[in-house]
């Protein structure tokens, strides 16, 4: 089961959460390998999809928003996109594009920042946005500003947390075929309207805070690859911080916790349709006999034939009001 654990440092102005997607992750991993037209991802993009949901739902839940996150890395290698949302219920999703080949071993830069093009976007996504309100989006290269090219995802997220957020983080991310786990340390913020939470990193000279995330960071940062996989939430913790005084929260977990779900549906498939116009849709069915629609996130197929077409039309011309009283 998935489950999501947050944490406080008695007394000391470092919080931490440490999350592990079992049953989602492996969902979406079979829903990809069941596509019979796709086929299951590459060893190094499961990698790098498992990274990147961790860390999703590890800031989706570290901030006060009603609305999806959508953390997207793109650029010029053989993976055009990887993307990984998160709703505030910490429902999530996953998928990525490839136009090449990616073979086993193949590096964090050699998949998408080939040329030092790529990119990594975060979005926060309001679900009832005001008139003209837009999302928020912060984007950070694939590189340090030295610019060497970040090899681990990990590194990717801490410049952005640090450049674009201006918070002090550390991140343990790693993935499997079985478990993508995440642990997050990070120094907590003060008033301010620094980044997207408001906030922003205390001044060391003025609260000597530096020195306590600097420690719990060294810590958090011996963390292996392999402990993060195959060790419970219980185990890691207290491995790391038995010199701490650790204020636990209950953990989240079953229908609370993270879990996988798709909002694709074919109310949303047919309005996408309905966008194409009447003269694309008919030619599709022409030369297709039907038009089949299937969801890169979890798989679905949706098929309409001849009629459904026609009846999309049908129904959107009820719908459309008379000119004259679309002109009052």
């Amino acid at each position: 089961m998935s489950e999501l654990h947050k944490f406080l440092f008695d007394g000391l102005p470092v919080r931490g959460m440490l999350v592990r997607l079992t049953g989602a992750w492996t969902e979406m991993l079979a829903r990809r390998a069941g596509n019979t037209a796709t086929g299951p991802y590459p060893e190094p993009v499961r990698a790098l999809l498992g990274e990147m949901a961790a860390a999703a739902v590890l800031m989706q839940s570290n901030i006060k928003f009603n609305g999806a996150l959508v953390m997207q890395v793109f650029g010029d290698g053989p993976v055009k996109l990887a993307v990984v949302e998160v709703q505030p219920d910490l429902s999530l999703r996953a998928t990525a594009t490839l136009h090449a080949a990616v073979p086993d071993g193949t590096s964090l830069s050699q998949m998408v920042n080939a040329a030092g093009a790529g990119r990594c976007a975060i979005t926060l996504d309001p679900k009832d946005r005001r008139p003209g309100q837009q999302p928020y989006q912060g984007v950070v290269p694939l590189q340090a500003l030295e610019g060497q090219p970040f090899e681990q995802f990990s590194d990717v997220l801490q410049h952005y947390m640090r450049q674009s957020e201006q918070l002090d983080t550390v991140l343990v991310l790693a993935a499997d075929d079985r478990v993508a786990a995440g642990l997050l340390i990070q120094r907590m913020p003060v008033q301010g309207q620094a980044n997207l939470a408001g906030t922003a990193v205390p001044d060391d000279a003025q609260d000597g805070s530096g020195e306590d995330f600097n420690r719990i960071a060294h810590l958090a940062r011996s963390l292996t690859r392999a402990e993060l996989l195959t060790l419970d939430a219980d185990t890691i913790l207290r491995r790391l911080f038995w010199e701490e005084k650790l204020v636990r929260f209950a953990p989240l977990q079953g229908a609370e916790g993270p879990h996988f779900a798709c909002t694709c549906s074919r109310e949303r498939v047919a309005r996408m349709l309905q966008g194409l116009g009447r003269a694309e849709a008919e030619g599709i069915v022409a030369e297709q006999g039907r038009i089949e629609v299937g969801c890169d996130f979890c798989g679905q197929q949706y098929r309409f034939d001849a009629v459904d077409a026609a009846g999309l039309f049908a129904s959107a011309a009820v719908d459309q009001p008379p000119a004259s009283s679309a002109l009052q």
